[in-house]
């Protein structure tokens, strides 16, 4: 059941090896409310949020290979606001071309559907949260925003090729094949 938290917010949030669930409600769920529900898929590296505010309801889903690395690395202790995602998020806001972010967010859906298709895909998260989370926000904290900002771009590319490209690739073969008698 929700808790009321000092600032009159109810809070749930319950957490498995496979999957996490934070609720929140500006006031009592068993009355009238609004709400953020965030489902979180640890194995998969997904995650969705539901909002209901005034009756109206809108679902986000998140595909982001920056973001499932964090889910991968962290499991069951994985925060939205962990310190790597707030520093990046910062960062993706003050530094990076809205060019570059549109293209992200039109890219890493794909990219993480092409790593989640990899059996053994927990090596490949591990290797983008040591060598891109991590680098990216040792970078940015050190105020060296340019090869934060490269090695960013240069992870987007290099993904692309290798998870999106093929999937893509697939897609398009499977569209185009001849007709068989």
């Amino acid at each position: 059941m929700a808790k009321k938290n000092k600032e009159g917010v109810w809070i749930d949030v319950n957490n498995d090896a496979e999957k996490g669930h934070v609720n929140i409600y500006d006031r009592d769920p068993r009355g009238e409310h609004n709400s953020t529900h965030i489902n979180i898929d640890y194995e998969k590296g997904t995650f969705n949020i539901n909002e209901k505010t005034d009756g109206d309801k809108t679902t986000t889903e998140g595909n982001c290979y920056l973001t499932s690395a964090c889910i991968k690395h962290f499991r069951e202790k994985f925060n939205d606001d962990c310190e790597e995602l707030t520093i990046l998020r910062n960062f993706r806001d003050s530094f990076v071309s809205k060019e570059d972010i549109d293209y992200y967010y039109s890219t890493a859906p794909i990219i993480v559907e092409g790593i989640n298709k990899i059996e053994n895909n927990n090596s490949i998260y591990s290797y983008i949260y040591q060598n891109v989370v991590k680098v990216c926000v040792n970078a940015i904290k050190n105020g060296d925003y340019q090869f934060a900002y490269n090695r960013y771009k240069s992870s987007v590319l290099t993904l692309e090729e290798q998870f999106a490209r093929p999937l893509m690739e697939q897609q398009i073969t499977k569209v185009l094949k001849p007709k068989t008698n």
